[in-house]
């Protein structure tokens, strides 16, 4: 059993984390923390896991970095960006391995960080320690690890569609475009007028435009797959669901085709996702008429990937639907985590 803790738990991704680890068959949870809840108990702060043993008895405490690094091992930190290098600067001091669910450390240039971030990195001597927490992508770093950076809910959405069709030169590098739809608890646990229910409700609408900040991040991993630097058009939607993300690609293959050569280059684009992802647990290929759906995610580790080709415009069309909270977030992390430790992949996840 590995001891863990919680910096941050009472936002959405810490929720789902608390689920998560609680649940979790090599996991002991040691240790939440949240600053408005300290000294009340996980059960009285989320009822739903009120009749885990262990919810009745862990209490929310400050966090102290100091006392963290005494009561657990792996220290999971779901904190806002800026606010997260705080601790896991100690922490790492202290000798956890930490796990970053906010932006701190996925960037590694510091200057691109600012420029996303508008302000300067608060640790950037730890940018090249980091491992970009995609599993699928950074499996054997993932594993010797101290410091996890783990992705995004939109990068994760969209790099791993896009990212073995680059590697292996089926698509160009230019050109992306990008459009992607999420529920509200993207937006995270707080009250702002934008995140009301009567002003999210019966909407949809873009927000972001046009440089959003999680392109410092696709745009890194993308020119890293490509072997050379990628820009690309991503446009985000807010729609009136809970959660959820569903992405649609837009990408111009390398060779032109047409009807008549349809068919030997889906051969080639089955054959690259079977060989990146077909024996993947938390990515399921769509095969047949099948296209991804968030109500069939929702609340698992998996994300959902289909793609098509059409003649008529020559572009290759991929989408994914994912769980933001989960795969986009917290079960990711716990994913990271299980190939840390040397567990079961799937262990607490399926």
């Amino acid at each position: 059993m590995k001891k863990v803790a919680i910096i941050g738990a009472s936002g959405y991704s810490g929720e789902e984390l608390v689920r998560l680890l609680l649940a979790h068959p090599q996991a002991e949870l040691t240790a939440v923390t949240s600053r408005q809840y300290a000294g009340q108990t996980v059960g009285q702060i989320f009822p739903k896991f009120a009749n885990h043993p262990r919810a009745q008895s862990l209490r929310f405490t400050e966090p102290k970095a100091e006392l963290l690094a005494k009561a657990a091992e792996i220290v999971f930190l779901a904190l806002p960006h800026g606010v997260a290098a705080e601790f896991a600067v100690p922490l790492l001091q202290l000798g956890c391995q930490v796990i970053d669910l906010s932006a701190d450390f996925r960037v590694k240039d510091a200057a691109v960080y600012k420029e996303f971030y508008a302000h300067d990195h608060p640790a950037p001597e730890l940018l090249l320690q980091s491992v970009y927490g995609l599993p699928e992508l950074y499996r054997s770093q993932i594993k010797n690890a101290s410091l996890i950076a783990s992705p995004g809910c939109y990068p994760t959405s969209i790099l791993l569609p896009i990212i073995p069709l680059l590697k292996t030169g089926l698509i160009k590098p230019a050109g992306i475009i990008a459009d992607a739809l999420t529920g509200v608890s993207g937006a995270g646990r707080k009250a702002e007028l934008d995140y009301l229910f009567v002003e999210c409700n019966e909407s949809v609408r873009p927000y972001g435009i046009p440089k959003h900040r999680h392109l410092s991040e696709i745009e890194q991993e993308l020119s890293l797959a490509a072997g050379e630097a990628v820009t690309i058009q991503f446009t985000p939607h807010l729609i009136p669901i809970n959660r959820g993300i569903l992405a649609t690609l837009y990408l111009a293959p390398v060779k032109h085709f047409d009807a008549s050569g349809v068919e030997e280059l889906a051969q080639k684009i089955s054959g690259c996702y079977q060989q990146a992802y077909g024996k993947e647990p938390f990515v399921r290929l769509l095969e047949g008429k099948a296209l991804p759906d968030t109500k069939n995610v929702e609340g698992t580790n998996v994300i959902e990937i289909a793609w098509r080709l059409d003649p008529r415009t020559g572009r290759l069309v991929v989408m994914s639907a994912e769980d933001n909270l989960v795969k986009g977030a917290s079960g990711q992390a716990v994913q990271s985590m299980n190939i840390l430790c040397g567990f079961p992949e799937t262990a607490g996840l399926l």
